[in-house]
This record gives C-alpha cells, sequence and structure tokens, in this order.
C-alpha cells in the first residue's frame, strides 16, 4: 500500500509541467519590449510581474497600467506577484488589466480564503505566498483554494539577493501533501541551485538576474528551459 501511494505521487509530480517565469523586475526598463521579446525566443512560457507597494516591501516597482501594456506586448502567461498591502483593494484592477495568475502574501490580508475565491471569480487563477520566516501552517487552510503555492526563497522586495537555502524544506513538505500541485520558487534561483529546487519539489520556477543579468537573456533563458527537460 505504502508502495503504491509514493508510485502514485510520483507520477503526479512528473506530470507537472516544469515552467521557468523570468522575473522583469530585472529587467531593462527602457525596453521592456526587447526584454519580452528575448524571453519568448528563449522558450520561456510564463513572465512573472512582481507588484511592490513601498510598503509590504521597501520597493517600488509598477501598477497595473504597465501590466497592462505587457498584456499588449506579450502571449507570455501573466504572473502577477502582488506584493502589497490590502491586495483585496487591488485584485480586480490586475485582473482588468490582463493578468492570468495572480498571486497574494498570506501576510497581507486578515481575509485569506475570500481574496483567493475573489480572484478566480475575476477570471484569474488565485495562488498564495508565503515569506520565508513564514509558517506553512498559515496556508493549509487554503491549499483546496488556491492553483499554486509560490514559496519566497529571498525575503521580498529587491532582486538579486542570495537564496535562503531552509525554504526547500518547505517545499519538500508541500510537495508531500499535494504531489499535484504547482509550486513556485522565487528568489536567488540559479543554473547552480535549480536542480536542488526540482528536488525539493518546485516545478515553476521565478529566475530574475540570472536571466536578465546575462550578456545574452535570451541564450540564458533558453539554457534554463533545456535545463528542465
Amino acid at each position: 500500500m505504502i508502495i503504491k501511494c509514493v508510485k502514485t505521487d510520483y507520477i503526479l509530480r512528473m506530470s507537472l509541467k516544469q515552467i521557468i517565469a523570468p522575473s522583469l523586475l530585472n529587467a531593462n526598463f527602457l525596453n521592456l519590449g526587447s526584454s519580452l521579446s528575448a524571453i519568448e525566443n528563449g522558450g520561456a512560457a510564463w513572465v512573472h510581474l512582481d507588484i511592490m507597494d513601498g510598503h509590504f516591501v521597501p520597493n517600488i516597482s509598477f501598477g497595473p497600467g504597465i501590466v497592462a501594456e505587457i498584456k499588449r506586448g506579450t502571449s507570455l502567461v501573466l504572473d502577477c506577484h502582488l506584493m502589497i498591502s490590502a491586495p483585496e483593494h487591488h485584485v480586480d484592477a490586475f485582473a482588468a488589466a490582463g493578468a492570468d495568475y495572480i498571486t497574494v502574501h498570506a501576510e497581507t490580508t486578515h481575509h485569506l480564503d475570500r481574496l483567493l475565491q475573489r480572484i478566480r471569480e475575476l477570471g484569474c487563477k488565485p495562488a498564495v505566498s508565503i515569506n520565508p520566516a513564514t509558517p506553512l501552517e498559515m496556508i493549509y487552510p487554503v491549499l483546496d483554494v488556491v492553483d499554486m503555492v509560490l514559496i519566497m526563497s529571498v525575503n521580498p522586495g529587491f532582486g538579486g539577493q542570495s537564496f535562503i537555502p531552509y525554504t526547500l524544506d518547505k517545499l519538500r513538505e508541500l510537495r508531500r501533501r499535494r504531489p499535484e500541485l504547482d509550486l513556485q520558487i522565487d528568489g536567488g534561483i540559479k543554473l547552480g541551485n535549480l536542480d536542488s529546487a526540482r528536488e525539493a519539489g518546485a516545478n515553476v520556477f521565478v529566475v530574475g538576474s540570472a536571466i536578465f543579468g546575462a550578456e545574452s537573456p535570451e541564450n540564458a533563458c533558453r539554457e534554463f528551459v533545456r535545463r528542465l527537460k
């Protein structure tokens, strides 16, 4: 019986699509069109959009207006990560801007279930994220509500930070509990730790500076995609 369960979990995990989601936070904002073309040509299927408000995190990035422009300029899946306080006041605007996935932090709202249900009502796929020091138990009640869980492997707010190794334990535990669920990891992902994150259970990988900081973002993206095949 145990062998059968392990085999079933393995089959479910292996059926999950392996996805590279380059983060535009690290791209050249003077020429976002070129950055989008580079990752499209490099084989990416998603683009990760870090929305920061200067309150929940110390940085400020961009809002729904820029997301709408990106939507018009690409066919990539728009993976909108809201690192903002009171996201319930803003999810409608990001859905209207064209977000495909909307990820909210469990730490930012008092009514997480209600917010995730609202995201689905808006026609988007709801996802939940937690910071490195936030316990997994905080999101257990909503695992049946979401399409994806995002584990932060750096403290959110800035690109180019170093990977926090203990976050892999969270991936392992989540994958054990939910072998069929998309698990995303964000922060410090490079070719050198990609395999470790995948073995821990991630199947969606946010990559920022390792792609857009490379001499050729297109070639860098292509190599990440190749490594997941």
